[in-house]
């Protein structure tokens, strides 16, 4: 039976998300439920109600926290003192595909239809999650005034086309098209080439 334990206010809602996380890793979304978390903390669901009004909530608290993460190893490849724009740029590839792969539950909560196809997101979510993206968006940018990535096209819609190029190795990789290490490192890499090939290709066609 489990343990009950008293918990401040801020404590216990963090502690849900935590355990909810885990939860959704072992067993998927299907798995979770309000009451079962409860039971696994050792709360009453009367307490886990008090933070989250059902299942949907909850589902949209673990993508925050995903957001946050990712935006967290983002930042941190950028502030790379030692690696030189290209090579952030290729860190930032690997780094999206290694987080997806790695997390493919919070993962599908992230970008998956559970939350966004129905509209269910909260504007907590939906604040970060733009957020997250604005700052690709921003990257894209700067990444093209480095010369790193091809100038003529639009910023928004490069930045689309890169986040869905991404999106699509990891959903290959994640539905088990696409499982050994040695495929996955070379798409990633292929990926990297074919946006950082774009901009030698413009300067030659000109």
């Amino acid at each position: 039976m489990a343990t009950k334990t008293k918990y401040h206010h801020g404590d216990l809602r963090k502690s849900l998300v935590i355990t909810a996380t885990e939860m959704v890793t072992e067993a998927g979304i299907e798995g979770l439920s309000l009451r079962k978390l409860a039971e696994r903390i050792g709360v009453s669901r009367t307490a886990a109600y008090h933070h989250f009004t059902d299942k949907n909530d909850l589902l949209c608290a673990i993508a925050e926290q995903g957001f946050s993460q990712w935006h967290q190893r983002v930042n941190e490849i950028f502030s790379e003192k030692e690696l030189s724009n290209e090579e952030k740029y290729r860190h930032f590839v690997y780094a999206y595909i290694g987080f997806a792969t790695s997390n493919p539950s919070l993962y599908e909560l992230m970008f998956g239809r559970v939350i966004w196809k129905e509209n269910n997101s909260t504007e907590a979510l939906k604040k970060i999650a733009y957020a997250t993206f604005n700052y690709q968006v921003e990257m894209t940018k700067l990444w093209q005034e480095q010369g790193i990535i091809i100038r003529e096209e639009n910023s928004l819609r490069l930045a689309q086309v890169t986040w869905a190029t991404l999106h699509g190795i990891a959903r290959l990789v994640i539905d088990g098209i696409y499982a050994q290490d040695s495929q996955i490192d070379e798409m990633c890499e292929c990926a990297v080439n074919v946006f950082l090939a774009s901009t030698h290709n413009a300067h030659c066609i000109k």
